[in-house]
């Protein structure tokens, strides 16, 4: 994820940095030495073995059946790639819960309208080469493990588009995070391509790590009581880490704010602060950035196109 929206990167380096959830890739509320895996890796080989069972028409052992999908272009790929989508298309689960595997949804189960949104999502994911056993870890955690919703109050939080959009993101996230960072202009990315489809929620999680986070947190929400809240995000994350008091004021002062309102809002949204955090830790937020897509944590790769396919289906599936 560190840069991971960038055409000039090859694609095996892309796959490996765009996928956070899988590869690591994020700022840890606690040390990575503490794991003993500081990249997330062995953890997610650990995961990808232990999916749920295998679909009834499983055909992951013999010859892949290479039939095309109709809907499913899969043109772009290499032979071998072709070869890997099928194999995987026919031994994933249903993305709608069935015992069957996701070539049957796409082919006979006419009410399993996830089936072709899956089936794309795993082309898209073999096309960055993203390895085998990581886009299983990533279905698996779309489609077929028991997802936990959370309930996040954002009535008080920052937002772009309109709060009645049938897609809520929410983002957790800390300005002295260079992860975060370098997710900014990949939702801004998503914020203007799928337009009043979504609403993005802002939610503040400044780790202790980042000394000055939390003085940034307080002066973003401070601008956003004078409704100029993107203001200042934008030069919080440009000025990164000089977040101190002292420096925020003068941020302040630089988009114009009244002074006077600001330093009371400053101090008065430290309370803000404290209550974000407490929603994400109760949430089980322990690393920024998380994001949360309608009440279920995001956990795919963090690139627009992704976000953007998980929009799309989520659409299309509530119609």
């Amino acid at each position: 994820m560190r840069t991971c929206y960038n055409p000039g990167v090859s694609k095996a380096l892309l796959a490996l940095l765009c996928t956070p959830l899988l590869m690591g890739g994020a700022c840890e509320k606690k040390s990575a030495k503490a794991s003993g895996d500081p990249s997330g890796a062995i953890a997610a080989m650990d995961r990808a073995g232990s999916g749920a069972a295998k679909p009834t028409d499983d055909n992951s052992t013999g010859p892949a059946d290479t039939t095309p999908l109709q809907g499913i272009d899969v043109s772009k790929l290499s032979s071998d790639h072709q070869q890997l989508f099928y194999k995987l298309v026919g031994s994933l689960n249903s993305p709608c819960g069935k015992s069957h595997n996701l070539r049957t949804s796409v082919t006979s189960d006419a009410s399993c309208k996830r089936a072709p949104f899956a089936a794309r999502y795993v082309a898209a994911m073999i096309d960055d080469e993203i390895p085998e056993n990581l886009v299983r870890e990533a279905y698996d955690a779309k489609y077929t493990q028991n997802v936990k919703t959370v309930k996040v109050d954002v009535s008080k939080a920052p937002h772009v588009g309109a709060n009645d959009a049938p897609v809520r993101l929410i983002e957790f996230f800390d300005y002295g995070c260079p992860h975060c960072a370098a997710f900014k202009p990949m939702l801004e990315q998503v914020e203007a391509d799928r337009g009043d489809k979504i609403v993005a929620y802002y939610m503040m999680f400044p780790l202790e790590k980042h000394t000055d986070s939390k003085s940034a947190a307080q002066a973003a929400l401070a601008a956003a009581d004078q409704g100029k809240f993107k203001q200042m995000h934008d030069i919080l994350f440009d000025k990164a880490p000089q977040h101190d008091k002292e420096h925020v004021t003068d941020y302040a002062k630089q988009i114009g704010l009244d002074m006077a309102k600001f330093e009371a809002s400053y101090a008065a949204e430290q309370a803000h602060v404290e209550s974000d955090v407490k929603q994400g830790e109760d949430a089980g937020v322990d690393s920024t950035p998380t994001l949360f897509f309608n009440e279920r944590k995001y956990e795919g790769p963090f690139a627009p196109k992704y976000i953007e396919m998980w929009i799309d289906e989520e659409i299309a599936v509530n119609r």
